[in-house]
């Protein structure tokens, strides 16, 4: 009876339990960061291939921003961190931000 009554128990939590927040990575357009380095950034930050990498490329040209991705809190930070250190480093003012899902 008292295994019973903890499976119950841990059944109970598990029910309780959220899903964690999924946040989206927002590129945004800037007018001054070339195709070929946002296209590098969403291949090698966001593991993107050529094709989808393009697709976002071309939105955000031409909607002014694209999604790169979706991930957890912690992953989506980084991932921004990522970005806007490689734009530093090469003189871009590629901006990404994060949004709630």
């Amino acid at each position: 009876m008292g295994i019973s009554s903890h499976t119950e128990s841990s059944q109970e939590v598990n029910t309780n339990l959220k899903k964690p927040k999924k946040y989206r990575v927002i590129m945004h357009n800037d007018h001054y960061s070339t195709w070929e380095f946002v296209i590098d950034v969403l291949k090698r930050v966001f593991h993107k291939n050529e094709d989808e990498a393009i697709s976002i490329t071309n939105s955000v040209h031409n909607k002014g921003s694209g999604i790169c991705g979706i991930y957890s809190n912690e992953i989506a930070v980084m991932k921004i961190q990522q970005v806007h250190s490689m734009a530093k480093a090469n003189g871009f003012p590629l901006k990404c931000t994060i949004e709630e899902e």
